[in-house]
């Protein structure tokens, strides 16, 4: 049984540092034997992640993790509602983090970007 993880990035398939305000999402499909194949991409929606339907499309496609740099409170809970487990705290290439991830190496850093926004965004950890 494979599952689908998704992990949202930059045009260059990197970590966006940023949840509520990446570009798209990433998402890959790992099979039974740990095999990472891209499933595609996924636009982000206007509006910050945990204001938007974005978790609910993410559950919808058959997301059941999601790897991120940061993110939230509210998107870590409007995420977890939907059943899909939180990873904070990965940066690089979006596949490689799938993969670190895949081995166990690699733990959810529990660091959520501050309750309110500045006008320049969420003000976040640093990675």
């Amino acid at each position: 049984m494979s599952i689908l993880i998704a992990v949202p990035t930059r045009l260059d398939n990197t970590v966006d540092d940023h949840f509520g305000h990446c570009r798209q999402y990433s998402l890959f499909t790992v099979d039974d034997h740990n095999a990472v194949q891209e499933a595609g991409i996924l636009p982000s929606l206007t509006g910050c992640g945990c204001k938007s339907d974005i978790a609910m499309i993410l559950k919808s496609k058959g997301v059941s993790i999601l790897l991120a740099g940061s993110m939230g409170a509210g998107a870590v809970n409007v995420l977890q509602r939907q059943g899909i487990e939180v990873h904070r705290g990965c940066s690089g290439d979006a596949r490689k983090a799938v993969e670190t991830f895949l081995t166990g190496e690699w733990k959810d850093s529990g660091l959520t970007c501050a309750a309110h926004h500045h006008e320049d965004g969420h003000q976040c950890p640093s990675q």
